[in-house]
C-alpha cells in the first residue's frame, strides 16, 4: 500500500509515486490511472498499489493503443508490445483486398485487429490456446478459434490463405529467469516459455503454415534476434524465399517476413 489514504487526484503526485517505483513514462501512466479511477481516490489508490507491484497498466486501465486502436486487454492476457506494430503493419501491408489472412496463437488479438481494420473485404480468422484470451480477442472483433496453432482452423482455408502472422512464445526456457521480475510475476507463463532455445513453437508455426498458404503467401513470425539466422535457415529449406528481417521502431531485429513457394514434387511417370 502506498500509505497515503485517499490518494489525491494529482497528475504530479501518481507520477511521482510512479517514478519512485521505477516506472519511465510516470507521467503518461499517470493520466491513465486517474482516467481509470473515473474520480474516486480510493479506486485510484488501488490502482497505484497494483502498478507500483508491477502489475501491468493494461490490465488496470483495461486496455492499450496498439497502431492506433484502442484494444481491451482483461486481466491474465498477455499485454500487446510496441515491438510487435511494425511486424502488424507489415502483414497489412501484404493482405490484398478480399484475401484470406491467419493469425496464430492471436493473445488479445492485435495483428489480427490491425489486418481487418487495413483491409474491410479480407477474411481475418484467429486461433488462440488459452480461453481468457480467446474471449479478450473475441471482444476486439475478432474471430477466434480455440486450441492450438493451426490445429482448430478450418479445412476449406487449405491452400487459400494469403498471409500468416504469428507471435508464439520464444523466449527460451532456460531465459525465462532472466526476465523483467515484474513479466515473471504477472505475464502467463503460456505466452512466453518457446521450449529449449526459444525455437520450439517458431518452427513448428514454419512447418505447419505451408499447409495453409497459397503459392506466393507470406509467413511473418516475430522472435528474438539471437533467433533470426537459425529461423531463416529452417523456413528456406521448408519452402520459404527471401526471408526478410522485421526490425521494430529501435532498429532492433524483431521477427522475419517470408514468401511461400510451394516445394516441387517428384516427377510423375511417363
Amino acid at each position: 500500500m502506498t500509505g497515503m489514504g485517499a490518494f489525491p487526484l494529482r497528475v504530479e503526485a501518481v507520477a511521482q509515486v510512479l517514478s519512485q517505483a521505477g516506472c519511465v513514462a510516470a507521467f503518461e501512466e499517470a493520466e491513465e490511472l486517474i482516467e481509470a479511477a473515473a474520480g474516486d481516490p480510493a479506486v485510484l489508490e488501488v490502482l497505484l498499489d497494483r502498478r507500483t507491484d508491477g502489475e501491468p497498466l493494461a490490465w488496470l486501465t483495461g486496455s492499450v493503443n496498439f497502431c492506433g486502436i484502442q484494444l481491451l486487454v482483461d486481466r491474465g492476457v498477455y499485454v500487446p508490445r510496441w515491438q510487435t506494430e511494425p511486424l502488424a503493419m507489415r502483414a497489412a501491408g501484404l493482405l490484398p483486398p478480399k484475401g484470406v489472412a491467419v493469425d496464430l496463437c492471436a493473445g488479445a488479438g492485435p495483428i489480427a485487429a490491425v489486418l481487418m481494420r487495413a483491409e474491410p473485404t479480407a477474411l481475418v480468422v484467429a486461433t488462440e490456446l488459452d480461453a481468457v484470451a480467446a474471449r479478450c480477442a473475441r471482444r476486439n472483433g475478432v474471430q477466434v478459434f480455440e486450441g492450438f496453432l493451426d490445429d482448430p482452423l478450418p479445412l476449406e482455408l487449405h491452400g487459400r490463405v494469403d498471409v500468416v502472422t504469428s507471435v508464439v512464445p520464444y523466449v527460451p526456457t532456460e531465459s525465462i529467469h532472466l526476465l523483467p521480475r515484474d513479466v515473471q510475476k504477472f505475464e502467463p507463463l503460456l505466452a512466453l516459455d518457446g521450449g529449449p532455445a526459444g525455437t520450439r513453437y517458431l518452427v513448428e508455426v514454419a512447418r505447419r503454415s505451408s499447409i495453409w498458404l497459397r503459392p506466393g503467401g507470406w509467413l511473418l513470425l516475430e522472435m528474438g534476434a539471437d533467433q533470426i539466422v537459425e529461423m531463416s535457415e529452417t523456413l528456406e529449406e521448408i519452402g520459404f524465399r527471401d526471408p526478410a528481417v522485421i526490425a521494430d521502431d529501435d532498429g532492433d531485429p524483431r521477427g522475419l517476413c517470408a514468401r511461400f513457394e510451394a516445394v516441387p514434387g517428384p516427377p510423375s511417370p511417363d
